[in-house]
């Protein structure tokens, strides 16, 4: 009985001879199933193996393995020489070359990116702050809530959540994890750092972006900028913010822009209040961007809840604080007398180059 393998050798030298003359990837990948595929002749003495003795069928299975994993090895190397130099191909005619520009087409000077009526006013605002002797801050933008709301002395299912429309994120336990809702974390972190380090009293702003599922209007939008101030320090009276507050407006508005504080309520501030500025479209005439009121609520402020001194490891006996919030672009809508705030996110280029 013949062995099934004696003519082994000739078939792979058959095999690695096809697989060198493709001249193509595609060309040799459709050949793939007939070189060393189910349909090659290895597949083929494979099925002839089992009428072999055991020791002989052992030897023999070896010897075709091995024959089959040269072939193998020739296709994959063929393989990947096609695939670089048609790769390659494909680069050369796409290059381009100094014939290919024209000069003529190409408008001269070109246009320079630079930044956006909201950069531009916080960093107004923070010059204006620094002059006042704060620092500047920052947080991050994702937070857990802890940091956006218990450390704020707003536990969970406290009514007060509904002041703010949240973000939650697909993170960890649900709504544990949230896009923040105003920059008012970075204080907790600020305040936490200062008494590991021992570091009080404070006197910082906090600029950054915040989001909450508002309906975009004249006034408001879905993803926005907050600036926050904070100040913890011996001594410090409700007569010190209305001071801070009164000092900024006259800084940043002009001296013919009034402010004042009306009574309202956040869960952590005590007493607290609403700032509001003279509208700058109407001049306290009346208009759609104020409601015909004649001011625009700028923000809001108190002092510190104790509540909050106290989730952070400061003494409430001893210190006593303020904090302040508005959006920078409110700011930016009243300084540059913008009536409709959507046209921030409008991409218009005309009213973009306003502030070029």
């Amino acid at each position: 009985m013949n062995n099934p393998l004696d003519h082994l050798e000739s078939l792979v030298a058959e095999a690695v001879a096809n697989t060198e003359a493709a001249v193509s990837a595609d060309e040799l990948r459709l050949a793939e199933p007939l070189l060393i595929g189910k349909r090659s002749p290895f597949v083929n003495l494979q099925k002839t193996l089992g009428g072999l003795e055991p020791e002989e069928r052992k030897s023999a299975g070896a010897k075709l393995q091995e024959a089959r994993r040269r072939v193998e090895e020739v296709f994959a190397a063929r393989l990947a020489v096609l695939e670089a130099a048609e790769k390659s191909a494909r680069y050369e005619a796409d290059r381009l070359v100094l014939g290919d520009v024209v000069p003529s087409r190409v408008q001269l000077p070109l246009s320079a990116g630079h930044p956006g009526v909201v950069a531009l006013t916080q960093q107004s605002l923070e010059d204006v702050f620094v002059g006042m002797g704060f620092t500047v801050a920052e947080g991050p933008e994702i937070e857990t809530d802890w940091y956006n709301f218990e450390a704020l002395n707003i536990p969970p299912a406290h009514p007060a959540r509904g002041m703010w429309d949240t973000f939650y994120l697909d993170l960890g336990e649900p709504e544990t994890v949230l896009l923040r809702t105003h920059t008012s974390p970075t204080q907790i972190h600020l305040m936490e750092a200062a008494v590991t380090a021992g570091t009080l009293p404070i006197h910082a702003v906090m600029p950054g972006r915040c989001f909450r599922r508002d309906t975009p209007d004249a006034r408001h939008l879905a993803a926005f900028h907050q600036i926050e101030g904070l100040v913890v320090d011996r001594g410090i009276t409700f007569a010190d913010l209305a001071g801070v507050i009164e000092t900024f407006t006259k800084a940043y508005f002009g001296p013919d822009i009034a402010s004042r504080l009306r009574p309202a309520y956040f869960p952590f501030t005590e007493p607290s209040a609403e700032f509001e500025i003279t509208c700058t479209i109407c001049r306290g005439a009346g208009c759609r961007t104020c409601s015909h009121t004649g001011w625009i609520e700028l923000g809001g402020c108190g002092m510190v809840d104790p509540a909050v001194f106290s989730a952070v490891g400061i003494n409430p006996d001893e210190y006593s604080g303020f904090a302040f919030g508005f959006g920078i672009d409110r700011c930016a809508q009243m300084r540059h007398q913008i009536a409709d705030m959507r046209a921030l996110t409008d991409n218009d280029i005309r009213f973009l180059r306003q502030f070029s």
